[in-house]
């Protein structure tokens, strides 16, 4: 019997020492009718990219989105030009050496305009935020994205039969039957069947900001611009992308209610926020009279400086990247949702069901990720613990005044177990 010859019988080349050069780009067409074109190194578009991107816009997703899908067909590419394999010759075999690639590969290293590099001590944690800072290599998450991305491009242009006939990037059929055949309806969905070189990928925790640190960063706000948009996003759990495409018209102070356009969704949905975000914006307001039209279709956040333009998500990041770098952290915009959807979910008196209708989830269950304990606590309440502990069979030792701080020791103890003088 003669065995058909498929990718996993061929002899795979050595792409170990494979040079992937920053050629082509996505770029932002700034035309609604296709935001973002990716482009070869000649600058001529990548007509199976546009044909996709296409695809996407009309199945409604956002402008973000089509962003984030073209940054990762653009890594695919640059990896096929590398290895002079075109997109629709590609196999399971350069499926499975990108996979690798990505894993093992260096990220570019970006440069300010200062020429200083925008990555500093990668993967340590931050000392204020405790949040990790960016690899040097690749996340698993990206990882993880890209395979969804490129399964859903050639599963595109197989169903269109513009592209090859097999999927580079399967599925995973280790699991013998149907996906999901004996779900439970009262159960969240799990992923049953995923792609076969797609990577485990660790659940992350939401990271809030403490009141305490929320003071010292609201402090280091330079205007009454900025002091309005963070006590917005931090009292409405609303994302960056859907407060900064507010309108004028879309304020009810007397409601106390502010109107944003969901990002998935694109539903219009009104929001309360505290009073103090309605106090800080009617200051804004009140300097900006005159300066900038204030109609209701006229936008609501606008640039300090002339020429005024609506302000953008990259401008608004650039304000919190320097409230950042005073204080030495590294919380994002995205943080500040996370801390109003903590405040709101820890609080007895609100229904969860408010918080999930207020954040936009789709599921309860993403809701519920907020009740988990928040490291910074857990550490608190454990360390109390051991106090506690020691009180209760030492009770003639003073605790320390309470708290989470340690149990006080004998100064000529700490000599002895740390070899030298204690502080």
């Amino acid at each position: 019997m003669v065995r058909r010859m498929d990718d996993h019988d061929a002899v795979s080349p050595d792409r170990s020492r494979v040079v992937v050069a920053a050629v082509g780009a996505l770029v932002a067409t700034g035309d609604p009718w296709e935001p973002y074109r990716l482009v070869d190194a000649s600058g001529a578009s990548i007509g199976a990219v546009a044909q996709y991107l296409m695809d996407l816009q009309a199945a409604g997703r956002p402008a973000t989105t089509q962003r984030s899908y073209g940054m990762a067909l653009l890594r695919w590419f640059r990896f096929l030009w590398a290895i002079d394999v075109g997109w629709d010759q590609a196999t399971r075999v350069e499926a499975r050496d990108f996979c690798r690639w990505l894993v093992v590969t260096m990220k570019p290293v970006w440069r300010d305009s200062a020429g200083v590099s925008a990555r500093s001590g990668p993967g340590v944690a931050n000392g204020v935020t405790g949040k990790p800072t960016p690899g040097a290599q690749y996340a698993r998450a990206t990882a993880a994205h890209s395979e969804t991305v490129l399964r859903g491009f050639y599963d595109f242009h197989r169903d269109a039969g513009s592209g090859p006939m097999v999927n580079p990037f399967p599925l995973s059929r280790r699991r013998e039957g149907r996906a999901h055949a004996h779900h439970n309806p009262m159960e969240p969905f799990r992923h049953e069947r995923s792609g076969l070189y797609r990577p485990q990928v660790a659940r992350r925790v939401p990271r809030r900001i403490p009141d305490e640190m929320f003071d010292r960063v609201f402090a280091q706000l330079g205007s009454h611009r900025d002091r309005a948009l963070v006590a917005f996003w931090v009292s409405t759990g609303a994302r960056a992308s859907e407060l900064l495409g507010a309108c004028a018209g879309d304020v009810d102070a007397g409601q106390q209610l502010i109107t944003v356009v969901r990002k998935g969704s694109r539903a219009v949905q009104p929001l309360p926020a505290s009073p103090d975000a309605f106090v800080w914006l009617r200051l804004y307001q009140a300097e900006m009279d005159g300066l900038v039209r204030a109609g209701g279709d006229d936008p609501l956040w606008w640039t300090l400086r002339r020429p005024f333009r609506r302000l953008t998500y990259h401008g608004a990041y650039r304000m919190f990247a320097r409230v950042n770098a005073t204080l030495g952290a590294n919380w994002s915009l995205h943080d500040l949702r996370h801390t109003a959807a903590y405040r709101m979910a820890r609080d007895p008196q609100m229904a969860l069901g408010d918080v999930q209708w207020v954040l936009g989830h789709a599921h309860l269950s993403t809701t519920q990720l907020y009740l988990n304990p928040v490291p910074e606590e857990v550490i608190a309440n454990v360390v109390a613990h051991y106090q506690r502990r020691a009180q209760a069979q030492r009770p003639d030792v003073p605790s320390g005044g309470g708290g989470a701080s340690a149990t006080r020791y004998r100064s000529d103890v700490l000599d002895v177990l740390f070899g030298g003088r204690s502080s």
